[in-house]
């Protein structure tokens, strides 16, 4: 779904306002997939697949394939399969290039990575510099990640950034695995008329960023002067820190009683596992300084939703 806002807004604006050429490589596109120079479908598990997507030496590499924290959790082998190993394949397809080339070729890698790289015990507000002990797979996994982002970008061969998403609400279409997806459900369901499962305490406390701010950050990263973050390449970005009572009454604000009334309580200890072991609230100065911007109320995340994304009644 990022993936696909991604390359409307790359086909809009190009990179620094310049047009780019565009090869998007996904396990499938959907119908309505935005046009782009180049279409190729395969899984990022496929031997030989990176080598073969970065031969034509791309200047920037947008990461964002993987699978979501849930499966991650209930599929141990999947989801090591998919998340870290072909971030290595990745990493060594474009240091293979630059060596190729005689170190000239060091392209921009903006990775896609999760506050799930950080663990319990927290403090009541994460920065940029708070210990990454993960305690789920997805997030283990995550964080393997920007470290080798971090030392290939340190041995010169690529120039790498990771950025952090908070949790991206509200997502459209149908629900996924992910653990976190029910932050988006009880307000896409709603809105469209069908009831909606809450399976945590309304008191729980996250942090989001709409869909249309998460483009924008990885848009951002891929023109960031990398030499402003001293070395530090994983950044957690902005977001929206709100219970689910503020969520669901923004929710009222937006839609009133009768789509409120479509949320159903179903506590799930599964999940509520999951999300308690996630931080709650960020200090974003590192990334507000680095200019990325979020939504600043969870009213404008519904909002941008429903600009974009909610289909009108039939």
């Amino acid at each position: 779904m990022i993936g696909q806002k991604l390359l409307a807004r790359l086909v809009r604006d190009g990179i620094d306002g310049a047009k780019v050429q565009i090869t998007a490589h996904d396990i499938a596109f959907p119908d309505n997939a935005v046009p782009v120079d180049r279409q190729i479908i395969g899984s990022v598990t496929e031997p030989g697949v990176m080598e073969r997507l970065v031969a034509d030496d791309p200047e920037y590499v947008f990461h964002l394939a993987a699978i979501v924290s849930g499966e991650a959790e209930a599929d141990f082998d999947k989801g090591w399969q998919t998340n870290m190993f072909p971030c290595w394949s990745l990493l060594q397809a474009l240091r293979a290039r630059h060596e190729a080339t005689g170190g000239s070729y060091r392209p921009r890698l903006v990775f896609t990575s999760s506050i799930a790289v950080f663990g319990a015990p927290f403090e009541d507000e994460i920065s940029d510099t708070f210990l990454t002990a993960p305690l789920t797979s997805y997030g283990a996994q995550k964080v393997i990640c920007e470290q080798m982002i971090s030392d290939f970008s340190r041995k010169g061969f690529i120039d790498g950034v990771a950025i952090r998403l908070p949790s991206i609400c509200v997502r459209p279409g149908k629900a996924n695995r992910a653990a976190a997806g029910f932050f988006s459900g009880i307000i896409r369901e709603p809105l469209n008329g069908v009831q909606a499962v809450l399976p945590v305490p309304d008191t729980v406390v996250h942090t989001h960023a709409s869909p249309r701010s998460a483009v924008g950050f990885l848009c951002h990263a891929a023109t960031l002067d990398t030499d402003r973050l001293n070395g530090r390449r994983a950044i957690n970005m902005p977001g929206v820190a709100c219970t689910v009572a503020e969520q669901i009454e923004a929710l009222r604000d937006a839609a009133g009683e009768q789509a409120v009334a479509l949320i159903r309580r179903e506590d799930d200890p599964a999940v509520a596992h999951i999300v308690d072991n996630w931080p709650t609230r960020f200090n974003a100065a590192r990334a507000h300084a680095l200019g990325f911007r979020a939504e600043t109320e969870f009213r404008e995340i519904i909002q941008t939703y429903i600009e974009e994304d909610l289909k009108p009644a039939q």
